[in-house]
Parts: C-alpha cells; structure tokens; sequence
C-alpha cells in the first residue's frame, strides 16, 4: 500500500481515537465488571434470615398472593435456591407507564411472603439497584440515564469506534508480523507503550470488532426496525403479529387452585432439557386466558439469548409446552443468529471461562484506549534541546493530556467508590439510584477539576493512590460488615462475595503499584513533559569567550 494512504488511515485512526477513547474507556470498563453482574449483586445484598424451602411448599404462597393482590397476578417471579428448592417469596415490579423502557429508576419492587398463621405479608423492597448502574455506565458510555438520546450518543461512539479499528488494521498491515512480535522494553517509554498497544489491538481484534458492530446494533435497533418494517414488509410489520379477536363479554374466572405447581413444572422442564439449569419462575397473567410461565435459566454447553439465560415457556394449568424458541440449545436457526449477538456481547455462552475471558479482554480494552491518548500527547511532546531554553508544550497535549487523567482514573475511582458504598446503602434508604449517581459522578467530576488544577503528572499520582484507596474499599466494606453484623455477614460468604473481595484486593494492589511507578516518572523523567512534576530548569545562559590579551 502507498505510504500516503497508510498516512491518511493513521490519521483517521488517531483521531477517531482520541473522539471516543474516553467514552470508550467507561463503556470497557464499566462493561468488564457487568459481566459478573449476579455476583455483584450477592456481594452487596444483606444476609435473608430466610432459608430455601421445598417447591411444593411455595404453592400456598402462589394461591394467596394471586387471589388478594390482582396486580401480582399480571407478572410475579419466583426466584430458585436449586432445581427443588425456592427462596420463600414471590416478587413484582410496578413499573410508571410513562418511563423509557430501559430506565429502572422509577420502577417500585413488591414481595409477597406467608407469616406463620399462613396469612400473605406484603411489603415493598428497596433492592440494590447498584448492579444496575453499573449496566448503565457501561450501555451509554458514563451518561447519566438510559435514554434514547444517550443510546444514539452511544452508537456514534460505536460508529467512531468502528472506524478507529478499521483504519488501525490497515495502519499495520504493512508490518503486521514485525509489530506483533516487537515489545521492545526499555529506557524509550514511548516505543513500549506504542509497541504494547499494537501487541494488545492485535490479539484482541476479534473481541473488538464483535463489540463495535453490536454496539452499534444495540444503539439503533429501533431504527433497523423501522427501516426493515419500510423496506422489507411495506409497512405491514404489525399486522404479521395478529390477536385472537377478543371474546365477547368477560373471560371465564380461572380456578387458580388447578395451577401445576412450581415443582411439577421445573420437572418438565429437565425432562425436556436436561442441560438446562432452572433459576427463575415468571408467571404472568395467570388468571387471564393466556396465562404463562416462564422458566429461566441457563445451559454451559449452549447459546442464550440473554445475559440471564433463556427459558422454556408452559401454561401454567395444562403443563403444555407453549414454545421453546429461547430455550439454550433448542432455538431455531433464525432465533440462534440474533441470540449470537446477544450472547457474544454479553458473555452468555461458555460459562464461567468465558465470563473471565471478556473480564479480563474488557480492562485490556479500557487499558488500550488510555494508553492511546497518552500516546497521541507524547507524540506531540517539543523535546528541549540541549542548551536551549525550556519549550513551552502546546496548550492541545496538556489539556488533552488532564483530560485522559481525569476521565479515566475517575471513572475507576468512583466506581470502586460506589461499589464500596453499596453494601451500606440498605434499610431504610430510599432512591438508592441517586445515591449511587451521587458518589460516582462527585468522584468522577473531581478528579476531572483536579487534573486540570494540579496538571496531568501529578494529578495521575494522586488519582492513582485515590482509585488504589476506593477499590480496597470494597473488601474492607466486607471486613467492617463482619464486625457490625457478626455472624450473619459470616454465614453470607459465598463464593461470588470471596471472589468481589479478592477480585478488588489485587486491583487495589496494582493501582497502589502503578502509582508508585508513575511518582518515580514523574519526580525523575525528563522535565520537557506534561508529565513532568518538577519545575523547569532555566536555560544555561551562555558565557562569553574572553578575547585574547593583546
């Protein structure tokens, strides 16, 4: 390839860049912990004094919720302890019907659960929404709400993003085979970090382009919708979804004593698949004539179509087997493709390898797009020559260079924070959401007013100690936990608590590490850089010679 088009592909690559590598930096890093999304939301939950009970023993609690709470009959879930066991209490959610179908934040939790006179005990929950918000971060790139606007926001990031890859292969390939086996290490920073980011993209090229593309899917399906309605079915897209006329007069009263019960259902289920791990029972409408449930779960050895697992639809009175469409491993080939994009964007395949696999592509991916940046201020970096006065840098690569700090390690830092702070925002708390918003975005902008104060090198030494600080929060939220609830929080340990914990220890451990690092650059590297600490020497001024006695 001419070396003038490589030119045009590298400058499309630098600058596609550095217009998402900081949105892009949230949305990789925020992504990389949604992955563990369940067992996040067991670290932060409390202890349940109660414990798993028989399935058979659930179906009173169905009868009494269903005949004295009509708005429970509509939609309720029973979560599952295992395959025979439930966890005592059925769950609703009442939604504003006015809220974007993606914001959660308005949306009321209700539980129903039998005291011991067998009498239906209805209280309204406030669960953590922290899990959640870190969705959030991720799904629109740090914007504070899930809204369409915030989605479009989002999908011309991707777009950029695409374009970044792109032009990023084309840049290397005329040396692709030198530049994947070069990480030069050494005295010359610049060329590492060059080297270690090509090394990086490249072996991560595949994960990369999967995330761009359904990313971008993702922020506009409604406007594919609309378009393939237009195009491809001349408008006529709802009419291929028809309802069954409706009868006339009121439906006949269901007898919701004639109900399978939540066992019998789960059965039939393993019967059909015996892969498939049952975790959730949805019931819905059940005293309407379409009455449903759907049971979720997962399957190691297949696809599911979404991050939660798949399900296998009944009627909840007959036992008949209504579709198995997004069943994992019994979907259609048409289902199947759209499930792929789902699934390889969100890790709901391959079970927990996979999910440590895109962890650990998911900070190399936030890695790459700050080391990107700081690449482009280095590049623009005016070297002193020697004997000459100290250069002033240009007022683009400092700022640029405070923004990256900024954004970045106050992205880490808020996150670790509120996460931290999640264990504690229980009781009688209320908009819990807000809370969490309210401590990452004061970390987040913070550390933005203090890397343009202080400047980006020692700014980065504090933001690094700070973000080491916040992320060893999180196991020492536990350890404080023990002590405040003795043997409750003890009993709590799972595994998904031990591996948040130890999980957060060694990212705290190499954040206190990268500080240190970053102090000794910055007290010690050369004094022409933004990332300099020390103030600038004066230039030698000059002796004139002494002329010779005559």
């Amino acid at each position: 390839m001419r070396a003038d088009y490589v030119r045009i592909y590298k400058s499309v690559h630098t600058w596609t860049g550095i217009l998402s590598g900081m949105a892009l930096f949230i949305a990789f890093y925020a992504g990389a912990l949604t992955v563990f999304k369940e067992p996040i939301t067991r670290w932060v939950s409390p202890p349940s004094a109660a414990r798993a009970v028989p399935l058979d023993a659930v179906q009173p609690l169905i009868l009494h919720t269903v005949a004295s709470t009509p708005v429970a009959a509509r939609d309720f879930a029973l979560q599952l302890q295992d395959a025979g066991h439930a966890i005592p209490r059925l769950e609703w959610q009442v939604r504003d019907p006015q809220a974007d179908d993606h914001d959660s934040t308005s949306t009321r939790h209700y539980s129903a659960t039998l005291d011991a006179s067998g009498n239906t005990q209805i209280e309204e929950r406030h669960p953590s929404p922290l899990a959640n918000f870190l969705d959030v971060l991720h799904r629109v790139v740090g914007l504070p709400t899930d809204s369409d606007p915030n989605r479009w926001v989002m999908g011309v990031i991707a777009v950029l993003y695409s374009l970044a890859l792109v032009s990023g292969v084309v840049v290397l390939l005329p040396s692709l085979v030198k530049d994947f086996f070069a990480l030069r290490v050494g005295k010359n920073l610049k060329r590492m970090w060059l080297d270690a980011h090509n090394v990086v993209g490249i072996i991560s090229l595949p994960f990369h382009i999967v995330m761009a593309l359904t990313a971008v899917v993702f922020a506009y399906h409604d406007q594919i919708y609309d378009v393939q309605d237009k195009l491809v079915h001349q408008g006529q897209w709802a009419q291929a979804f028809p309802r069954p006329p409706a009868t006339p007069g009121a439906p006949p009263a269901r007898d919701t004593s004639a109900l399978r019960t939540p066992l019998q259902l789960v059965q039939a289920a393993k019967a059909i698949a015996p892969g498939f791990e049952p975790t959730l029972l949805q019931y819905q409408q059940v005293t309407g004539p379409r009455a449903v449930v759907r049971i979720w779960g997962k399957d190691a050895a297949a696809i599911s179509p979404r991050a939660r697992g798949g399900f296998i639809a009944f009627d909840p009175y007959s036992g008949k087997v209504l579709t198995t469409d997004f069943l994992p491993g019994r979907q259609n080939t048409a289902n199947l493709f759209i499930s792929s994009f789902f699934a390889l964007h969100m890790a709901s395949f391959g079970g927990g390898v996979v999910q440590w696999m895109y962890f650990f592509l998911g900070l190399a991916g936030a890695w790459l797009f700050y080391g990107g940046n700081l690449l482009w201020v280095e590049s623009r970096r005016k070297a002193q020559r020697k004997g000459a006065a100290m250069p002033v840098q240009r007022r683009d690569a400092v700022w640029m260079a405070a923004a990256t700090v900024g954004v970045c390690l106050g992205c880490v830092a808020g996150t670790s924070l509120t996460i931290a702070a999640g264990k504690w925002l229980q009781g009688p708390l209320t908009h819990l959401t807000a809370w969490h918003q309210g401590i990452y975005y004061a970390v987040f902008l913070g550390s933005i007013a203090w890397a343009f104060w202080r400047g980006a090198g020692r700014a980065a030494v504090h933001l690094l100690w700070l973000a080491a600080a916040c992320t060893a929060a999180i196991p020492a939220s536990t350890l404080l936990a023990w002590g405040v609830s003795g043997t409750a929080w003890q009993m709590h340990m799972q595994e998904a608590v031990l591996g948040v914990d130890t999980t957060a220890l060694l990212g705290a451990l190499a954040l206190a590490w990268m500080a240190r690092a970053t102090a000794r650059r910055v007290h010690n590297g050369l004094q022409d850089s933004v990332w300099s600490a020390q103030p600038p020497m004066p230039a030698p001024v000059p002796q004139a010679e002494p002329t010779a006695a005559r």
